[in-house]
């Protein structure tokens, strides 16, 4: 410690009068009769001269000569400077040259406890060896001395021989490990060469000894079953060999610096009669302030009257007190337990003998008094050591040494240690004065014990003739800093080294030894301390919220000391209280701040009513992070609150949170209303709402940290119901906003072939999810219907874009003249131009461009990226979340909707609207409702009275709807002819199955069209979201596919064809043997760009074709249709350029379908019951059709290089076609009896219960619809019933079989699908459930009209405009 840290903690040292009972003046003179009597018996050295010389100037000792036995001096000393050199070896000399042999101290001591042997437990060897090897290498702060470890070292190898542990095994005599142990460290200390020369190693030694025999008490607690003889002889042990007080390492708690020689002397006693050569004298003198020619008198009254022998009689009377439990200096009495009085009184008779010793030694005349030379006692009264009762006739009683030879009562004083408290007093005043000195630099190092040298020595020769113990100076020291430092007159840093004295005192002397007023005395300092410390941590705190460590560090070091003592339980002062007086102004001081900053940023200018709840957020968690990591931990957690009770802290951080968090909370929801206005007043809100979310998170975050630190008070904010509302009217601005992120598209293939539109918007669609996740909503039930609300939205934007991209591919497919009127009249006017102008009906190939596979390829890349959205949303999971919440309260208002799915299959028998037998329809359909609003329209199929559409529509309904379904004739000019129409009802109970319905409607002229009609809820569920958006991607990539077939399938039509097959079979071709060849073996070879490097060799012209007369080569049969390969070769190299692969497979699988219901139709017509007038081929006609086949199939094929792999091409369409060659010249009664038996066999192996129709959830990403087409492709397949009764319908009377074939078969099915839907329930009903399918309300027909082979259907109104 630096002067000016102690000069800038005093803020005034003045002379204070003391307010003890005794006056300064008193205490002069009971310090100086200590100082002579120290004089007195200081060793003189001997003068060969036998003179002494006289005194000179010095204050640091004394003169020496011979000690008379009266005690006068004589002339005769040596000179003061070696006198100043063996000052404080007065007693210490004594002691060594006292005790001569440890073995007469071991003879005592058996002596007095007779022949019994007392033994060590074996235990102790093993605790000795490992303290002795921590002392050597220096791990025992206790014993640091190097001069001790050497000695300790040298024991400890010996320790480590086997011959040594079992001698020592065997003996277990301590006595013996003693003068082991003193054997060798003789030889240590004789052979160091500083102690060897002057002769001081035998006083060495002694300490050594009693170093070790402390280190086997030590070790001797850590052990059980210690016998109490032992105890007992290591006390005695340590108690003669101890060295006495007064010396260097003594019993007063104050380090002396003095040097203790150990030199010798002779017993030519004399003294000096100059003050100058009695140092303790003049630091009386100096203390008390007393001039040199006043000090002189006061000196010489004492000359006569403090002699060694009043001092012996002093030391006699006091051991007879002792033995007579006496209340001076000690009785049974001033302590708590018989232990603890037993070891004071060994110890104290110790001390006592060894002063007595030391006095004898110096003046052997004094061993001449008789025992009953005592003091006359004054009292008999008993009471406590430290209390009022007078110390009768000793020093002790600061009596008068000349009163005590002289019998004076008067000279008689009460004992009361406030006498070493005030010489204490006075001394730490007068070392503070004199570091005040101007003349000490600032930077000078001073003693945290802050007592000088001379006056430590001062203090422990008053305690050791006033009998002042040990534990009591330590605890009046610390009393007597804590005063002072709450006068502000010492650092903080002497109240550690104040604790550090009385932990040197506590583990010299355990507390429990201690006296019951010495106890009661420290604690109650302790009790002082720990209020003094927590006042100053009371008012550290006004740091808050920038409280630093190092603000409270010391305080709380303080009173972890305090603690770590023991003794605070017993400390009667209510600590909770005082503790709680803390967290009260953490708290108060916490919310003042929050005050305080939450003004500052509202009357910030320019900021809107978010911002600074938003910032002050950011200051709540800042400030909470930096407390949290400068205090990890409660502050005085371990400060116990009384006695057994359980300790408590000061969590700061928490403290700092409890009292932020709900302010800010209130602040919050009091501007509910003004941000809810802010947010949503015009498109450019007061408060963005952007920091409206910012401002969710961070009240999350403070939310989250309120509940760490504050477990037990959950905050009274609804967060959702706060928020909530900011994030509905996000997602009602996202959904206004979806029609401006369909923009533009771009031909221009990118990427993985699609063009970056579809990139773009679902970039747009991605950036409110990823904004949603981020959010990190709380509550996951809420979470999960805030994306369902955003599915919705998506939904619609995918439903936007197929209807965008739908209308530019139809334009690019069917491109518009530049001058034309009715642009929806204008493809079906061109045909028809052409038609006219060319005379006959030649079919235009149509040649593909790039832009049309483009937009097919971003359809299907927008399934793909939609199913990545699936997965970035986690839909599957959002559901289960909302399916363990259950379902949302539902709306009394709100009307429950359906989704119907209609398909329009199919139309057969249509009759032309002119009289022309060749005529032929451009048929369309379209679905109006009731109001005559036109709800769908599928494309128009040219040239047909069988069209068949296959195009699917979803209608939303709430209530039953009545649909008008008309059947038109496209017109080049005006109004569409209307060929037939009929109603269809869509009412929810009639298909409340969720089954399929194929709804034949017969139409009101003739002919008949096909629905195939679905039902399914409509549900406010992100799966059924993203399923209808999956399906309005599915169904316009199969209607732009369809297209695509659509501009082939002309071609492919006129192509195989029967008119085809008359002129093959004719002779009118004219083959082109070269070429025929080369489309043969590898024309799509060529179209995919394939190798080149093979050498196509043609035939000779010599050479003819080796076929028999009369029939057709395969050259010439491929001749027949070789421009329909050219058309192939030429679009099949734009398809392949610029599809992706998935849709390149789709449009090939789709073309070769269209190719094998071609040649299907070529060979046998469709299925009805109606009479055909198709006329079966000839066999030589079937070789050339199933020629074509195989000639297509390997072009598709080409060797595995094709577009279509070979499993595909031979599908199950394929092996129906392959099979009608085996039935196709059958007899009509075989053909009937195989038609009977297939049939049968599909009523065996087909499933009994209708499969539900393709539901939105099974579509809702591409893993489901993978599944679905799997599913169907394992489905097992029957019999060929169907193709017979095709083939039937070309044999003349076999319709009544078919219809009568058809009826059973629908008889049986419907049958047996009541049977077991009747067995379902039943096993529902066993299982305790009731099957909640709504019950299936059929239509009311009319029988069969056979005359003009339809079904009326009933309906309640005839609205419809016909």
């Amino acid at each position: 410690m630096s002067r000016r840290s102690v000069a800038s903690s005093l803020y005034s040292h003045q002379r204070r009068v003391s307010k003890h009972r005794v006056t300064d003046d008193d205490l002069f003179n009971y310090v100086l009769r200590v100082a002579f009597l120290s004089y007195l018996i200081l060793p003189k050295p001997t003068n060969p001269a036998g003179t002494t010389a006289g005194s000179s100037s010095g204050s640091g000792g004394g003169g020496t000569g011979g000690v008379s036995g009266n005690g006068s001096g004589n002339g005769d000393a040596p000179s003061r400077e070696k006198e100043r050199e063996h000052s404080s070896s007065r007693i210490s000399g004594a002691i060594s040259n006292s005790i001569t042999s440890i073995g007469d101290v071991f003879r005592d001591v058996t002596a007095r406890d007779g022949s019994k042997s007392v033994k060590f437990p074996e235990k102790l060897l093993k605790v000795l060896e490992q303290r002795l090897e921590n002392i050597a290498m220096g791990k025992d702060p206790a014993y640091s001395d190097q001069l001790l470890r050497r000695t300790m070292a040298a024991f400890y190898v010996q320790f480590k021989v086997d011959t040594f542990k079992r001698q020592m095994k065997e003996s277990r005599k301590v006595e013996e490990l003693i003068l082991m142990f003193a054997t060798h460290a003789t030889g240590v200390l004789r052979k160091d060469a500083t102690l060897a020369a002057d002769g001081k190693w035998n006083m060495e030694l002694n300490n050594h000894i009693v170093q070790f025999i402390k280190l086997l008490r030590e070790s001797l607690r850590n052990l059980s079953h210690v016998t109490p003889e032992l105890m007992a002889r290591m006390d005695v042990y340590a108690a003669k060999l101890a060295p006495p007080q007064g010396q260097t390492q003594s019993d007063s708690g104050y380090d002396s610096s003095s040097t203790s020689h150990r030199d010798s002397f002779s017993s030519s006693p004399g003294t000096s009669s100059n003050t100058a050569d009695m140092p303790m004298v003049n630091t009386v003198a100096r203390l008390f302030q007393i001039r040199t020619d006043l000090l002189y008198p006061e000196v010489d009254k004492l000359r006569g009257i403090c002699t060694e022998r009043a001092a012996l009689l002093d030391l006699k009377t006091c051991l007879k007190n002792i033995a007579a439990n006496e209340p001076f200096p000690g009785c049974r009495e001033d302590f708590d337990n018989e232990a603890a009085w037993q070891f004071w009184k060994t110890l104290e008779t110790s001390h006592l003998s060894q002063l007595m010793v030391v006095l004898v030694k110096f003046n052997p005349e004094l061993a001449k008094s008789t025992p009953n030379d005592v003091l006359p006692k004054r009292s008999s009264a008993r009471g406590p050591m430290h209390g009022l009762v007078g110390r009768s006739g000793s020093i002790s009683s600061r009596r008068s040494i000349v009163a005590i030879s002289q019998n004076l009562t008067d000279a008689d004083f009460e004992a009361d240690d406030d006498d070493d408290e005030r010489l204490l007093e006075l001394c730490l005043d007068t070392d503070l004065a004199a570091m005040h000195d101007p003349k000490v630099n600032d930077d000078d190092q001073v003693s945290l014990g802050i007592l000088s040298h001379s006056h430590i020595e001062l203090i422990n020769e008053c305690a050791l003739r006033w009998r002042i113990s040990q534990p009591y100076r330590a605890a009046c020291f610390l009393d007597l800093i804590k005063q002072l430092y709450e006068r502000n007159e010492v650092p903080l840093d002497c109240i550690p080294e104040a604790l550090g004295g009385i932990a040197k005192v506590t583990n010299e002397i355990s507390f429990d030894k201690w006296t019951i007023n010495d106890a009661e005395y420290l604690i109650n300092i302790h009790g002082g301390l720990v209020s003094t410390f927590l006042a100053s941590v009371y008012h550290g705190m006004d740091a808050l919220p920038d409280l630093k460590k190092d603000d409270l560090l010391a305080f709380i070091s303080v009173l972890t000391q305090v603690k770590n003592a023991g003794l605070l339980e017993r400390f009667d002062v209510d600590i909770i209280a005082r503790m709680q007086d803390i967290k009260e102004r953490v708290r108060g001081l916490a919310t003042q701040w929050y005050e305080i900053r939450i003004q500052e940023l509202q009357s910030t200018p320019g900021v809107n009513r978010a911002l600074p709840l938003l910032l002050m957020t950011d200051d709540l968690e800042k400030h909470a992070k930096t407390l949290d990591k400068r205090f990890p931990e409660p502050i005085l957690q371990h400060v116990p609150v009384g006695l057994g009770g359980p300790p408590i802290g000061v969590d700061l951080v928490a403290l700092l949170v409890e009292a932020t968090v709900p302010v800010f909370l209130h602040d919050l929801e009091t501007s509910r209303k003004k941000l809810l206005e802010g947010s949503s007043n015009g498109p450019t809100p007061d408060v963005p709402i952007q920091d409206i979310f910012s401002l969710y998170r961070r009240t999350r975050t403070v939310l989250d940290m309120y509940e760490a630190f504050c477990p037990d008070t959950p905050a009274e904010f609804d967060l959702g119901a706060f928020f909530e509302p900011y994030v509905r009217q996000w997602l009602i601005d996202t959904d206004n906003k979806t029609a401006q992120w369909v923009g533009a598209f771009e031909v221009e293939a990118e990427g993985d072939g699609f063009s970056s539109s579809i990139v773009d918007l679902f970039d747009s669609l991605r950036s409110p999810i990823t904004f949603l996740q981020d959010l990190e909503w709380f509550d996951e039930y809420q979470e999960a219907r805030f994306f369902t609300s955003l599915a919705k939205t998506i939904s619609k934007a995918v439903e936007q874009y197929c209807r965008s991209i739908e209308e530019l591919f139809m334009g690019e497919m069917f491109p518009r003249p530049t001058d034309y009127l009715q642009p929806q009249k204008s493809s079906a006017w061109l045909e028809r131009a052409k038609q006219l102008a060319q005379g006959e009906k030649k079919i235009e190939p149509f040649n593909f461009q790039p832009a049309s596979c483009v937009k097919l390829n971003n359809v299907d890349g927008a399934c793909k990226l939609l199913d990545n959205m699936y997965n970035q949303i986690q839909a599957d999971k959002l559901t289960e979340v909302i399916e363990a919440h259950g379902p949302p309260v539902p709306n009394k208002n709100e009307t429950p909707r359906f989704l119907f799915s209609v398909k329009i299959v199919m139309a057969e028998n249509l009759v032309p609207l002119d009289s022309s037998p060749s005529s032929m329809l451009d048929a369309f359909v379209t679905l109006s409702d009731q109001d005559g609003h036109r709800l769908a329209k599928t494309r128009t199929i040219y040239e047909t009275l069988s069209p068949r559409w296959d195009e699917t529509f979803d209608i939303s309904v709430e209530k039953p709807l009545w649909l008008m379904v008309s059947v038109r004739d496209r017109a080049l000019v005006g109004k569409h002819d209307t060929v037939g129409r009929e109603y269809v009802c869509l009412d929810p109970k009639g298909f409340g199955d969720f089954l399929v319905h194929d709804l034949w409607l017969n139409l009101d002229t003739t002919g008949r069209i096909l629905l195939r009609v679905s039902m399914e809820g409509e549900k406010d569920d992100i799966q059924f979201y993203f399923g209808r958006a999956f399906r309005s991607l599915k169904r316009s990539e199969g209607d732009m596919v369809r297209v695509f077939i659509d501009k082939m399938s002309p071609l492919i039509r006129q192509s195989l064809s029967r008119p085809v097959l008359k002129s093959l079979i004719k002779g009118d071709s004219k083959l082109d043997y070269n070429k025929a060849l080369g489309n043969v073996t590898a024309l799509y070879r060529s179209a995919l760009g394939g190798s080149v490097s093979e050498v196509q060799i043609p035939l000779p012209s010599d050479e003819k074709p080796r076929v028999k007369p009369g029939e057709l080569s395969d050259v010439e049969v491929e001749q027949a249709i070789v421009g329909l390969f050219d058309y192939f070769e030429a679009n099949l190299k734009t398809l392949n350029t610029y599809l992706a692969d998935s849709t390149k497979e789709m449009v090939m699988a789709r073309l070769w379908k269209e190719i094998l219901v071609t040649i299907e139709g070529l060979l046998i017509p469709p299925l009805s019951d109606a009479p055909s007038d198709m006329d079966p081929l000839t066999d030589k006609e079937v070789d050339i059709v199933f020629k074509w086949l195989k000639f297509l199939r390997d072009f598709f094929y080409a060797g595995g290089e094709g577009p279509v792999p070979l499993e595909s091409l031979t599908n199950q369409k394929y092996r129906d076609i392959v099979s009608i060659r085996l039935y196709y010249d059958w007899s009509t009664d075989m053909l009937m009896e195989e038609c009977v038996r297939m049939m049968q066999q599909t009523l065996r192996v087909s499933p009994s219960i209708k499969k539900r129709a393709k539901s939105v959830y099974s579509q809702r990403n591409l893993g489901t619809i993978k599944d679905r087409k799997r599913e169907k492709k394992e489905e097992k397949e029957v019999g060929n019933g169907d193709t017979i009764m095709r083939i039937l319908r070309m044999r003349p009377n076999t319709s009544d079989f078919i219809a009568q074939q058809r009826q059973i078969l629908a008889t049986m099915q419907a049958e047996q699908e009541t049977r077991e839907r009747q067995q379902q329930k039943r096993k529902t009903q066993r299982q305790g459930g009731v099957a909640r399918i709504p019950d299936v309300q059929t239509f009311q027909r009319y029988p069969l009209d056979r005359s003009n082979r339809r079904e009326v259907s009933r309906h309640p109104f005839s609205s419809f405009t016909r």
